[in-house]
């Protein structure tokens, strides 16, 4: 698109205005589209100038700043005297025209951050000529206060340029440009921002002063970008906020140990509005993190104590912690002072007696606040978790303090929680335990707090208990049930059975006597005697946060006092047995099991009991002495023999249960068999009497299926075409309804056929015997698995339906502990690969009529299917069940015919899907490994434009983040040159008479002498990771490559020559010795014990170049990227 004018001009103004403010869907894409050619022309450079110079609007701006992004981060960069035109440019435009507006400001200073980290170490004239960045800000701070916070705007966004990491840049490159930053710059441009932040507090600040506002704001997020520099290349993971440590480098030691520093930010706090003040506490909590080792002992203690003091000053004047901002982050900072800091060390600080009096009151405060947000009190929890945690490891004579205000927040919690109830359920509000996820953290930190000084926690359980069951109780009996009482009172029951399932489970955290566990005793009588009483009336009324807090305190019990680590004089049963009867974990066992029956039996139609049940089931049924217990229990042998939907009417296929409560399904029949396993044996009649009921199922489809599905199918499109056709007649009601009932037949056979396959696919994964899985197999094939195909076939365009089906045949594939290593006369191996050919092929052949789909419809209608049915293949072509050679010599084409499915399903996904999709990329990949590993006639015998697509598919995942990727990908191209390798080395010995046998790896030789360029891209790409990158699976990348580098001799030295060549002339010498030790010692064979040596020399040589690269000296242009 050429700007020929005003009117051009002004065309473009109005697609940059469709672009950033438009609400048409189809104008915006437009306008992208021809905006994207601006970008993209020859002329762009000069069009950005003329709408930076003539643009009329912040839009206009906001483009040419977006265009002039994307050039100066290209591939090929700009010159260096254009790169430095632009910056140039830049810095005087946005000093001629301070009022831009803001966004349009820090999109061109992104410009110039990108410039200056890109150009970090390009010399011109003997200077590092970008690094000057500093000395142009001065100018700014020199200016009006527009110009100033221009100018900390710029060291802004430069710092977190520096900080950004660029995946699709080498990582080794990112992390050179940074450290050097962080050794040359960064400390200068923080002591820059805390000289300005003195002078400004030096002053009378003006809150209505607008612009001095900005420019503190803008200096406290120049002094937080600083000090969340990544200084170590650690890259620490932001959910992980609770246990970063900020590694701050030495020589920054001083700007610390100023107690000065510290004082400054504290008073910033004090002295600014909330908005503001909430930044100088993330600044805080950063200094705060700062890493113990920067200090000898006696500073430490010293920072520690001024960090107190300011804590102290915050708590003793808490108006500030009103705004929710800052009362966020000061929780943060106490946090993070725990984190840091030891408990022996905080106990010895002068005012700890009273700063740990203040922290107990603002927490207590702050949880009978219950409506605070949680992330906050998360923080606060964390920290009396850490600290309770920390007491039997004190060695100091100075009181910690805790046993008097750990129980005071336990109590401050408990209390909280309960007087929360009756505003919710009166006012409506939203109730903190629909948060269910929040609320387990929550109580796992309570936990370890709640133990201490365990006497008084459980007195006050015992008490809050006693009285609110009694309520519940009478409330119950009364004559007149009040709804809105009873509903608070179980919502105060199921607070009460949280917390004293996470007191019992915090028996595992913290030091137990027992007394502890007869307190324990005491209080789970109580819950005990609470789910009888709720079970007796599940008919009349039924509450779900009660059973959900149920199975919690179940789960917590179980694993605190079920199973191996049980003592069996635990002193839990000593009143369990008085007042219930129950002696030991046998009968909590026969407990335990009636809840989960009773449950599945009444709460059929509630999906989180349903799913907590079953997990809690799943749970028990892991390991085998408590196996043997459960298949003791007469609920257990009645769950074995009853599993229908007459008993269980979560297995019922109506409508009353949506698609996604099935998956259920497949966590139950796992745990059923499994406790079927214990006593099965090779008793086929007991595994004949479990399956009855699918059998049952299975009939009742296979009837529809064979007999009249498809005269069904015909009559509903009949009857509806009928409908259409006399809309106006007088049987209208008639056909619809005709219509409607056989529409609804069909849904139900559906619903039956997901059910049936998700409760399969259960079965299968728990049978891991030969014995028991051949009983299956003999079940299902063949009617059943024909039902299975038919379903896939008429119902592919159905995720929901066909899911469920491969994600089984995938199941059933898997060989976990040999379970398929059938008898040696038995074909059954065979027969489940063919089975499972034609479901591939089937559901391939089905998918691939569908066309092209929309972005949000290509993953689950297509790519989803198209994994599981890869993971299948894989399964199968790893399983060691199957000879493949067996259907080659007798003519059966099933093995051909699902690895054509595969490269039709695989032709039809583009590269970046591969990549972008997760299951598919981890499916596709180490299927390829086992299709080279042991199929290369295969691979050898694909078309050029099939083999190029595989080619580059490895090409592109060799340097993928997902380490099963890219090993699978280095294993596969280690193969495939394996093969190659000793193809030609054969090819010099055979005499003429074998030279036939051979043709296989002769088309792969010479498709590689037509395409040379992809070994030796896959060359630079693996060379390029060693070197360069952070390299994570080295023994992987270490095969393939002595391979490449044997048969491309020629361009391996033109990779080293071009690296040595590219270096200071004082390092040549150094990396000629580096590249010597590479291959010193290394034969011309493939040999494991040549392979091996390879790749201990390749260990030694990364060491080395990567000390090489570290140093300042080295030249960048060669450091990027060997591919270049």
């Amino acid at each position: 698109m050429a700007l020929g004018g005003q009117q051009s001009l002004a065309e473009l103004e109005v697609l940059c205005k469709q672009l950033y403010e438009g609400t048409d869907l189809a104008q915006r894409i437009q306008a992208e589209k021809v905006l994207l050619e601006l970008i993209n022309s020859p002329d762009c450079l000069s069009q950005c100038q003329l709408l930076l110079e003539q643009g009329t609007t912040s839009y206009a701006q906001l483009l040419a700043a977006t265009c002039l992004s994307k050039l100066v981060c290209k591939t090929t960069p700009l010159p260096v005297q254009q790169r430095m035109d632009i910056r140039n440019y830049i810095l005087n435009y946005v000093a001629s025209r301070p009022k831009l507006a803001l966004f349009v400001i820090q999109a061109l200073v992104q410009v110039i951050a990108k410039i200056t980290k890109l150009g970090w170490f390009d010399v011109e004239k003997d200077q590092l000529i970008f690094r000057d960045i500093i000395a142009d800000v001065k100018k700014f701070l020199q200016g009006t206060v527009d110009h100033c916070i221009i100018g900390v705007i710029i060291l802004s966004e430069l710092t977190q340029e520096m900080n950004f990491i660029d995946y699709s840049r080498p990582s080794s490159k990112h992390r050179k440009i940074a450290t050097s930053f962080r050794d040359t710059t960064l400390k200068d441009i923080l002591m820059l921002a805390c000289s300005l932040l003195k002078e400004m507090l030096a002053k009378p600040l003006t809150l209505q002063d607008q612009q001095q506002q900005n420019l503190a704001m803008y200096l406290l997020k120049l002094v937080l970008n600083c000090l969340n520099y990544d200084f170590i290349g650690s890259s620490a993971d932001e959910s992980a906020d609770d246990l970063c440590t900020v590694q701050i480098p030495t020589n920054w030691r001083s700007i610390f140990l100023e107690p000065e520093t510290l004082d400054l930010f504290f008073d910033l706090y004090h002295s600014l509005p909330p908005m503001l003040s909430q930044l100088a506490l993330s600044c805080l909590v950063q200094f705060a993190s700062t890493r113990r080792s920067l200090f000898s002992n006696p500073e430490r203690a010293k920072y520690l104590s001024n960090l107190i003091k300011g804590v102290k000053r915050i708590l003793e004047n808490p108006q500030g912690l009103s705004d929710p901002g800052n009362y966020h982050e000061f929780c943060r900072f106490l946090a993070r002072l725990k984190t840091n800091y030891q408990l022996g060390e905080l106990v010895v600080v002068k005012d700890y007696p009273e700063v740990i009096r203040l922290i107990a009151s603002f927490t207590i405060t702050s949880l009978q606040h219950w409506e605070c947000t949680p992330n906050s009190v998360h923080y606060l929890l964390t920290l009396w978790q850490r600290m309770v945690a920390s007491v039997p490891f004190v060695k100091s004579s100075e009181p910690h303090l805790l046993d008097s205000y750990a129980p005071e927040i336990t109590k401050a919690y408990i209390t909280s929680r309960l007087e929360s109830v009756p505003m919710v359920i009166r006012d409506g509000l939203d109730d903190p335990l629909d948060d269910t996820a929040t609320v387990f953290q929550q109580l796992e930190q309570l936990c370890t707090v709640s133990r201490c000084e365990y006497e008084k926690t459980c007195a006050l359980l015992v008490q809050l208990f006693d009285q609110n069951a009694q309520n519940y109780q009478k409330l119950l009996q009364s004559s007149s049930r009040n709804p809105l009482a009873i509903s608070i009172q179980e919502g105060r029951l199921a607070w009460l059975v949280y917390l004293v399932g996470t007191v019992v489970g915090g028996r595992l955290t913290y030091t137990s006597t027992d007394e502890h566990d007869a307190m324990d005793g005491e209080l789970s009588c109580r819950v005990f005697q609470l789910i009888s009483l709720m079970d007796a009336q599940l008919q009349r009324s039924s509450n779900e946060k009660v059973e959900l807090a149920v199975l919690w305190f179940l789960d917590q019990f179980r694993k605190t006092y079920v199973g191996d680590q049980l003592q069996r004089t635990s002193k839990v049963y000593a009143r369990m047995s008085e007042v219930l009867g129950i002696t030991d974990d046998n009968q909590v066992l026969e407990t335990f099991m009636a809840k989960i029956v009773t449950n599945l039996k009444y709460w059929g139609r509630c999906e989180p009991v349903i799913s907590r049940t079953l997990q809690f089931l799943n749970d028990l049924s892991v390991g085998y002495i408590l196996l043997k217990k459960l298949v003791k229990i007469d609920a257990v042998k009645f769950m074995l023999q009853n599993h229908t939907s007459k008993h269980f009417p979560f297995l019922g296929v109506n409508d009353n249960y949506g698609l996604s409560d099935l998956r259920c399904r497949t966590t139950f029949y796992t745990a059923l068999t499994r406790l079927l396993m214990v006593d099965l044996g090779e008793d086929e009649d007991e595994f004949e009497n479990f399956m009855l009921p699918l059998t049952v199922s299975f009939e009742t489809l296979a009837q529809t299926f064979n007999s009249s599905f498809k005269q069904e199918e015909a009559k509903i499109l009949h009857l509806l075409t009928v409908f259409l056709c006399v809309i106006i007649s007088m049987y209208l009601l008639l056909f619809a309804l005709l219509a409607l009932v056989l529409l609804t037949i069909r849904k139900d056979r559906k619903r039956m056929l997901i059910g049936l396959a998700r409760d399969l696919r259960g079965i299968a994964f728990a049978l891991n015997t030969k014995t028991s899985y051949t009983m299956l197999f003999d079940w299902i094939y063949p009617s059943y698995l024909s039902i299975l195909q038919t379903a896939i076939e008429l119902w592919y365009r159905e995720p929901e339906c066909t899911t469920p089906i491969l994600k089984l045949m995938a199941e059933m594939m898997q060989n976990r502990s040999q379970r398929l290593n059938f008898d040696v006369s038995s074909p059954n191996g065979i027969l489940l690969f063919r089975e499972a050919s034609k479901m591939i092929c089937t559901y391939g052949n089905q998918i691939l009529s569908l066309g092209t789909l929309s972005k949000d419809q290509v993953y689950p209608m297509k790519l989803k299917g198209i994994s599981i049915c890869y993971s299948a293949l894989k399964s199968s072509l790893c399983g060691n069940y199957v000879s493949f050679g067996v259907f080659k010599l007798y003519g059966d084409n099933h093995f051909d015919n699902v690895l054509q499915a595969f490269v039709k399903m695989l032709l039809s996904v583009s590269h970046s899907d591969l990549l972008q999709y997760r299951k598919l990329s981890q499916s596709y990949y180490p299927l390829l490994e086992c299709l080279t590993q042991d199929h290369m006639s295969f691979i050898t015998g694909l078309e050029p434009r099939v083999l190029m697509y595989i080619f580059t598919s490895i090409s592109e995942g060799l340097t993928a983040l997902d380490t099963i990727v890219s090993s699978s990908c280095c294993a596969s191209l280690d193969y495939i040159v394996t093969y190659l390798f000793k193809h030609i080395a054969r090819e010099g010995k055979k005499p003429l008479r074998c030279r036939e046998i051979s043709q296989d790896g002769q088309r792969l030789l010479h498709f590689m002498q037509q395409n040379s360029e992809v070994l030796q891209q896959m060359m630079s790409i693996l060379m390029n990771t060693i070197i360069f990158e952070d390299c994570r699976n080295q023994w992987s990348v270490s095969r393939p490559l002595l391979g490449l580098i044997l048969l491309n001799e020629k361009y391996f030295s033109e990779l080293r020559a071009g690296l040595i060549n590219s270096q200071p002339p004082d390092k040549q010498e150094v990396l000629h010795q580096c590249f010597r030790s590479l291959m010193e010692g290394v034969e011309q064979n493939l040999l494991v014990k040549n392979r091996d040596r390879f790749t201990q020399n390749m260990s030694v040589f990364r060491r080395d170049m990567a000390e090489i690269m570290r140093c300042e000296g080295a030249s960048e242009s060669a450091s990027s990227d060997m591919m270049s």
